[in-house]
This record gives C-alpha cells, structure tokens and sequence, in this order.
C-alpha cells in the first residue's frame, strides 16, 4: 500500500510552493494520497483541483496526449480544455457533484507526432473529498484503446496566431501545423501588424485581450487591408467583449476543445472555397 505523502520522484522534487496547490506541507491528506496514486501508477490519470481548477497530470497521461501536451505535473487549465474533461463533460460535472462516474469508448483529440489521432478510452471519474466530506477535486483515470484514425487532409489556411501567452501560442501553431495549415505565431498586435503587412493570411486568430491594442482594434486595421480575411477570437471573459463588434466574426470561449477550433477553421475553409479564394 502506498503511503500518503511519498511522492514519486516527478513530484518529490518540485517546489509546489510556487504553483497554485501552495506548499506541500499544507496539503489535505485527500491531495497527497490522491496524488501519490496519480504519479505512481501506471494508467494515465489526471486530477483536476480547487475551485479555479489546476490539472495535475501523470507521466503515462502526457505520452498519451502527445509531443506537443505540455509535460507533467500539469498546472492551471489551459486554453483548451483536456481531451478527456471535454469529451465526457456532463461525467465529469456528475463528478463534482459527488457521484463517480464513467464513460465507455469516448473518442479523444490528441496530437501526435504524426498528426492529430483520435483515441477511443474509457473514462473512470472519481471525486476527491475533503477531512469536511466536501469533493475538492475530481480525479480521471483513462483505459486507452488502440483504435487511431489518420489525420485529416491539409485544408491549406494560412493564419496567423496572436497570442501573448507564448505557452498557449506554441500549442495552437503546433495544433496548427499537424492540421495541415500554414501558420505564424506573434505576441502582440503590433508584430501581427508587421506580419500582416508583408504576408498573406486567410485568418486572423486572435486573443482579444492583449498587451496594448486589443484584438479587436487589431483586426479592424486587418480588415481594412483585407476585406476577405476571417477573424476568429479566444476570449476568457466570454462574449460580452464581442457584443458591439460591428464585422464578422467567430468567437471560442477559453478553454476552447479542439473540435470547436476545428469546426471553425473548417466553416472558414468551406467559406473561402465558395467565394474561390
């Protein structure tokens, strides 16, 4: 049986201090057994903490996800939510409720080395309660499958990604590129302006806050260069930013899944090949 408290050696050299846990030391016991099960087993399982959730994940869960997952321990939710908490939402709100669940054969996006790969897994969610009896967390344990389906066909967009987290940037232009589309990645409006300026793009993906002029303000001055060109916004703070937009746009609410990002590239692509761009 493992004790609560001895961690791996992933976990057991890191400074939790720093990261949104806090201190080790504090930890509820509920936390440390739960991820000494984590990072000592061999199944791919994360834990998803607190009320401003931070995911920790396990080793056997990154190589699942893929090179371009960012490596364990996890930490915040990032713009796109896990594969597994987007497929299997409604289970895993259940969890948080209290009532473990599962799902059976779930399809999940993930990018491998060669592409993006759907993964038929079931999915085991667990809640995680505290000394007070009150679920904390909620724990997914993943059965992977063996079924993979070959990447789609390039669909040949050249966009460019604003994004001022450079974390998140490198994970959309690498999503990008196993996707099959051209894509440049910047942190600001003004480096997306001088891009913007010497090459073509059939889409501005931008994050509407950021440093300096917005992102919106940003695709109005593309706009204005481009009429053609198709804007899509990532947003944290939902649409209420997008209300008095006056040109067309689509708008992904972080954190996005990647069958949302996909939907809408496609609907741009579809768009683009009606007007014969």
């Amino acid at each position: 049986m493992l004790e609560s408290g001895k961690f791996s050696a992933l976990a057991g050299g890191l400074d939790w201090s720093c990261s949104a846990l806090g201190d080790a030391a504090a930890w509820p016991p509920s936390l440390r057994l739960t991820l000494d099960i984590v990072f000592n087993s061999p199944l791919p399982m994360l834990l998803c903490w607190g009320a401003e959730p931070v995911v920790v994940f396990n080793e056997a869960y990154a190589a699942l996800a893929g090179p371009s997952h960012e490596p364990a321990p996890g930490g915040s939710v990032p713009d796109m939510l896990p594969a597994p908490l987007a497929a299997a939402r409604a289970a895993f709100d259940q969890a948080q409720g209290g009532e473990p669940t599962r799902r059976q054969h779930q399809s999940l996006s993930f990018i491998g080395a060669k592409g993006p790969q759907q993964r038929d897994c079931d999915l085991y969610f667990t809640p995680i309660r505290d000394e007070h009896q009150q679920v904390r967390g909620v724990l997914c344990a993943l059965a992977p499958g063996t079924q993979a389906i070959a990447p789609p066909a390039a669909a040949g967009l050249r966009i460019l990604v604003v994004e001022d987290n450079l974390d998140s940037q490198f994970l959309i232009c690498e999503m990008l590129s196993a996707f099959g589309h051209d894509n440049d990645g910047v942190a600001h409006a003004e480096a997306a302006l001088e891009k913007l300026a010497s090459g073509r793009y059939n889409v501005l993906f931008s994050d509407v806050s950021l440093p300096g002029m917005s992102g919106i303000e940003l695709a109005r001055h593309a706009l204005l260069a481009d009429p053609q060109m198709k804007v899509i916004f990532s947003s944290g703070y939902g649409d209420s930013l997008l209300r008095q937009v006056e040109f067309p746009c689509l708008s992904l609410q972080k954190p996005y899944e990647i069958e949302q990002l996909q939907k809408a590239l496609t609907e741009i692509g579809q768009q683009l090949h009606g007007a014969g761009v």
